[in-house]
């Protein structure tokens, strides 16, 4: 799937805590109807059968609305399931092992944090960065904040899409301004929430006001 810039406007990660006894791709399927434009589905503690079977779930979903769907971290799941692509952290497998692994015509996202990580992900062949945390964050309580002037810097320096990502809510979004991104990405702020379609659609027309492009 080629990769195409206002994919990024709105990014949805998954998150299993607030299922509330909904599915997941009940969710997923709540939250594109809400005006997402990417999801990944990010699973740290499945068996690689659930995953797989989590995965297949999500991707009929994501198929039916064509909306680009990525496994975080996993390549095995992803190929299993030929998902449209993976994100990668900088801890995990590189981005050309990747490229190796899961083909050209795959969509790669990578973390990033400094300029340095972002231009070299670029070099190895990355579709797009998620950048932060731009704010704390309750879902990824270990990870570095950065400054929104860092963010700009990153986003300066690359020519791929960028989103960023990191304790993002519809009180702080607009902060975000200026800092040339083509989107935003979120789990808490879609996720948690008890009306997930009218969360999304709040935060899909406040996306829209902070990116440079025309939607």
């Amino acid at each position: 799937m080629k990769l195409d810039r206002k994919s990024m406007l709105l990014y949805a990660i998954t998150d299993r805590t607030w299922l509330k006894g909904e599915t997941l791709s009940n969710q997923v399927e709540d939250t594109i109807k809400g005006g997402a434009t990417f999801i990944q589905l990010r699973e740290k503690n499945l068996s690689f059968n659930d995953f797989v079977k989590q995965a297949e779930e999500i991707k009929t979903v994501t198929d039916k609305y064509n909306i680009p769907f990525v496994i975080n971290d996993n390549i095995k799941v992803a190929l299993a399931v030929d998902s449209d692509g993976v994100h990668v952290g900088q801890e995990d497998i590189s981005v050309k092992e990747a490229r190796k692994l899961i083909g050209e015509d795959k969509i790669i996202g990578v973390s990033a944090q400094t300029v340095e990580q972002a231009v070299l992900a670029e070099q190895e062949g990355a579709d797009y960065l998620g950048v932060g945390a731009v704010f704390p964050t309750s879902t990824k309580s270990d990870a570095n904040c950065i400054s929104l002037e860092q963010l700009k810097e990153i986003s300066m320096a690359i020519s791929i899409p960028i989103v960023a990502i990191g304790g993002i809510n519809e009180e702080n979004i607009e902060e975000l301004k200026g800092t040339n991104i083509d989107g935003i990405c979120v789990i808490s702020a879609i996720f948690s929430k008890a009306n997930i379609f009218e969360a999304t659609k709040r935060l899909r027309k406040l996306s829209e006001g902070i990116v440079d492009y025309e939607v």
